[in-house]
């Protein structure tokens, strides 16, 4: 007696071929259902439909086709079992050697701007997980393929085994098989999540699920991760590629691990300063910013951000928020960088940088589109958290010194709080003219940022903005400030202390705003 297949799938790449392999090359009968049938019989295979194997007419619309102890016998059966066995002949059902399904296109459907909850819960796949389900909780004896790129090696390794795939072959399938069927079902109810909570509560990133999953499928090994002994994959979250995993790499080498954390931090900041505003750059080293500049041309940014910091910026990541003209490209070149993002690239400065083969260049089209949350793994579990995107309004910030800000020192204020929020806590910036003159990063007194960052704006600070992630404890940072000729400052408030801050303050003669948010990054 010939194998028996069941094929169902919704994605029909690959289809034909393999339909007419499996009769041709591989003595296979073919079960089908709806389109899938069709599309088989079109080709002029064989096939039996569903319906008239099992007796039972597809009803409800469609909804139950598969759902049927002909087929869910035929795809559980042991046959090396007697009582199954028993089973299979007192019922007239045969056993399949391998179950071909994937399921509806649930991702593609909600990712439609304008989709109802109905067409969105008619998406839902019910027969298909079902199918997949049973056919890997029996790989013993049965092969499933749930994605058109498993058809080549099963037909491969089918026709060099007498057509029975090795039991590390099935086993693998159905690992493959219950990923699929898990990622499917995060995916439902993740947007089931989404619309009870956008229903309830406007605000949908700041709402908390009772359960929590992270799903993706590898995209891409790389080479390691932050240093040489830790391996690392990079994976993408959904059937439909998004961010990173969508933007266009035009050249250069492959994407490491740090590239793509540091890339993602510089899409954040860059994301501050849309693109259809002034032209804006900024250049990073291990997630923070080395400089951030806004100007009247996208080169004049770029020269500026890299000036800012040039020491460090060697080997550095540039996120620009406009498409990359042939000026800006000719300054890109001109020092040794890793990567670069930007909305956009002309012909022209393609051309250009094609010079630095070596570096990276990216297309990212939305540079404003990134996770509604955040999640770090810690021991035996993760955190989540909304993510920093409040957006900044200086209407309600509080000026607690006597001293008030002009138009343009405000702007200038904005800016440098803008930007400190992208820094490692803690966190200190100093910026003048829509540029960063000093960053203080990740140090573990505030005053030693404060220091750091003086430092390295050095004679440029007299006159210039110090913005700060955090309060200040007490008033020994102002001071400093002060001293170095710094003019404003922003900063959350909410210290104990916060009066001995504004004393010194009015003292010196500084300005002083409090945002009343606070902008920690660990």
């Amino acid at each position: 007696m010939s194998r028996l297949a069941l094929l169902s799938v919704s994605d029909k790449t690959g289809l034909i071929k393999l339909a007419k392999s499996l009769t041709e090359d591989l003595d296979f009968e073919i079960i089908s259902s709806g389109g899938t049938a069709k599309a088989i019989s079109d080709a002029g295979i064989p096939v039996i439909k569903v319906a008239d194997y099992t007796g039972s007419p597809e009803i409800l619309g469609g909804r139950v086709k598969t759902l049927h102890p002909k087929v869910h016998g035929g795809i559980l059966a042991r046959p090396d079992q007697p009582m199954d066995r028993d089973d299979l002949t007192n019922n007239d059902i045969r056993a399949f050697d391998l179950v071909v399904v994937n399921l509806y296109p649930f991702e593609q459907t909600v990712a439609q701007p304008d989709v109802t909850l109905t067409a969105a819960i008619e998406k839902i796949d019910i027969g298909g997980p079902t199918m997949i389900r049973a056919a890997a909780k029996n790989h013993q004896y049965v092969t499933v393929l749930c994605n058109p790129n498993q058809y080549d090696d099963y037909l491969t390794v089918a026709k060099a085994n007498q057509g029975k795939p090795s039991q590390e072959f099935r086993a693998s399938c159905a690992q493959q098989a219950f990923w699929h069927t898990a990622n499917y079902d995060c995916a439902i109810a993740r947007y089931l999540t989404e619309q009870k909570t956008l229903a309830n509560q406007p605000d949908a990133a700041a709402a908390l699920p009772a359960s929590y999953a992270i799903n993706g499928h590898l995209k891409q090994t790389l080479r390691y991760g932050e240093n040489p002994h830790q391996s690392a994959g990079w994976y993408q979250t959904g059937a439909i590629a998004s961010g990173w995993a969508a933007a266009k790499q035009l050249q250069g080498k492959a994407l490491s691990y740090n590239n793509l954390v540091d890339l993602e931090a510089a899409r954040r900041i860059i994301a501050e300063f849309p693109g259809n505003e002034r032209p804006a750059a900024a250049v990073l080293k291990h997630t923070n910013p080395c400089g951030v500049s806004v100007a009247d041309s996208l080169s004049t940014a770029y020269q500026q951000a890299f000036n800012a910091d040039n020491v460090s910026a060697f080997g550095g990541i540039v996120a620009l928020n406009q498409s990359i003209d042939a000026q800006t490209a000719q300054a890109l070149t001109e020092t040794f960088l890793e990567c670069v993002v930007a909305p956009g690239c002309s012909e022209q400065a393609e051309a250009i940088l094609a010079k630095k083969k070596n570096l990276r260049i990216l297309v990212l089209p939305n540079l404003a589109s990134g996770p509604a949350q955040t999640v770090k793994a810690i021991a035996g579990g993760f955190l989540i958290q909304a993510a920093n995107d409040l957006p900044e309004d200086p209407v309600r910030w509080n000026i607690v010194t006597k001293k008030k800000p002009s138009e343009a020192e405000l702007a200038q204020l904005l800016f440098s709080w803008r930007v400190v929020k992208h820094v490692k806590s803690n966190a200190i910036l100093i910026a003048r003219d829509n540029t960063t003159l000093g960053v203080g990063a990740g140090q573990m007194n505030r005053v030693g940022a404060v220091k750091i960052a003086l430092e390295q704006a050095g004679n440029r600070a007299e006159g210039a903005i110090l913005a700060s992630d955090g309060f200040f404890p007490f008033d020994d940072s102002v001071r400093t400030a002060a001293a170095a000729g710094i003019r404003a400052i922003v900063q959350p408030g909410g210290s104990i202390r916060d009066q001995a801050s504004i004393t010194a303050a009015n003292e010196l003669g500084l300005i002083m705003v409090f945002t009343g948010t606070r902008h920690f990054l660990h």
